[in-house]
């Protein structure tokens, strides 16, 4: 490598630290991981999914659903952020 080249990874992990774009990354490949974390019962109930400031959004079909998932919350912030690897998620809100 000359002087000035650097791996394309390390400019792309700069950028995104540069305009803060890392988390709204993690977030977003969150919310395409939502059936398999999720698994698929209670991703068929749900749609609408968004992340932001570290709260993800979700979008519950029913009341009963929506309760069920009240419930299980904490896991599935657990799993969510396991599977980042890193705590992305801290609050889920079901409407």
């Amino acid at each position: 490598m000359k002087g000035n080249d650097r791996p394309l990874k390390d400019v792309v992990l700069e950028i995104l630290k540069k305009y803060r774009l890392q988390d709204h990354l993690e977030g977003t490949r969150l919310v395409s991981e939502w059936e398999t974390v999720a698994g698929k019962l209670i991703a068929s109930h749900t749609s609408g999914l968004r992340v932001k400031d570290g709260i993800l959004f979700v979008t519950v079909d029913s009341a009963a659903m929506r309760q069920e998932l009240q419930y299980r919350k904490e896991k599935l912030i657990d799993l969510l952020n396991k599977n980042a690897g890193k705590a992305v998620i801290r609050e889920i809100i079901f409407r």
